[in-house]
């Protein structure tokens, strides 16, 4: 029987086994957590140019020596981005930014080998739980792919703009959410049983989520967050002068547009989300349903508070943080409201 074949793959596969396999997808949806986390405060922090080369392997230690570190102060001295913004920055300042993308691109790492070695061996021993053989190679692929669209992102601010290209940023954190959305849905897939896909107002507020954290993304891309810190006007309107300056790229391209329709498909997210949390209470999954109120709650608070401070790295990391808890706590709620389709592995009653 060929290697990659499914029943092959599941030939040992019982019901301890996928318990094991639930808990190692979610800790492993953690650690994306996690990374989505430190990506924002690289970002918040300005360090994600820091690092000028790509080596994926003998990159894993950080410098090692006063040499090691001389070496990649001078490759950052000669790159755009220290030319044009940091020109004069002390070997010591080097330090400080150099530490956050080191931790990202090192926690890349780690989050590839804490899938990769597990799922290798479950293949190979047979264990992969039924049906789910195509789901973990996808996640295995994209978790691949996601270290190359890194690359890919940083190489767009060693340009002479010096600027991460917003596109980019946004595609990496949306394979990111993608990663996430998959591992917590296949937990519990595990844990309940298949669940059909969300329908109506549960849909609808997921798209609506995703929509806005990408949006959050192109904001984080421009440096939008450094315009207008008030809250509900920008300047003395609602909507910004400088609205529609950029054509048909506004979106896109404008850091005030972005700001604009970030922060209102923000509202209209957290009202979609609040009915379809009220909605939920009361019966089995009230539970859940409480845990996406108070998230989306907290993060609508949390992203005018970020808003008028200037986009501070502590209530800026906070905000990226409580994007990816209500992502999960909403799959959760969004899982249980589907009746299950295929209740062929129920772990628990």
């Amino acid at each position: 029987m060929a290697l990659c074949s499914p029943i092959w793959a599941s030939r040992n596969a019982n019901e301890s086994n996928n318990q094991l396999v639930t808990k190692w997808l979610f800790f492993v949806a953690l650690l994306v957590a996690i990374m989505v986390v430190i990506g924002g405060i690289t970002r918040l922090t300005g360090s994600g140019l820091s690092m000028v080369e790509w080596r994926p392997l003998i990159g894993t230690l950080p410098p090692m020596t006063a040499s090691e570190w001389q070496r990649v102060y001078e490759l950052y001295q000669a790159s755009p981005e220290y030319q044009k913004l940091n020109y004069g920055m002390s070997l010591n300042s080097f330090k400080t930014i150099f530490f956050w993308e080191y931790v990202h691109r090192l926690w890349g790492r780690l989050l590839g080998l804490a899938f990769g070695l597990p799922f290798l061996f479950l293949v190979l021993a047979g264990r992969i739980p039924a049906g789910l053989l195509s789901r973990m190679l996808l996640l295995f692929l994209l978790g691949g792919f996601q270290g190359v669209v890194g690359w890919w992102m940083v190489k767009s601010g060693l340009t002479e703009e010096a600027s991460v290209s917003q596109y980019r940023l946004a595609t990496h954190l949306s394979i990111a959410l993608v990663i996430f959305s998959i591992l917590i849905w296949t937990v519990f897939d595990l844990r309940d049983g298949y669940s059909k896909r969300p329908t109506g107002i549960a849909l609808a507020s997921l798209i609506l989520l995703v929509i806005t954290v990408i949006a959050g993304a192109l904001v984080a891309g421009m440096d939008a967050g450094l315009l207008y810190n008030e809250y509900p006007l920008m300047g003395s309107y609602l909507l910004p002068v400088e609205y529609g300056e950029a054509g048909w790229l506004d979106p896109f391209e404008n850091p005030a547009s972005a700001q604009f329709h970030h922060r209102w498909l923000a509202a209209l997210t957290f009202t979609v989300v609040i009915v379809l949390g009220l909605k939920t209470r009361g019966g089995a999954l009230s539970f859940r349903a409480n845990l996406v109120l108070a998230a989306v709650s907290a993060q609508f608070a949390i992203g005018v508070l970020t808003l008028i401070h200037g986009v501070p790295v502590a209530l800026g990391g906070m905000h990226q943080a409580g994007a990816v808890i209500l992502l999960g706590f909403l799959l959760a709620l969004l899982h249980g409201t589907s009746r299950p389709a295929q209740p062929t592995i129920k772990l628990t009653s």
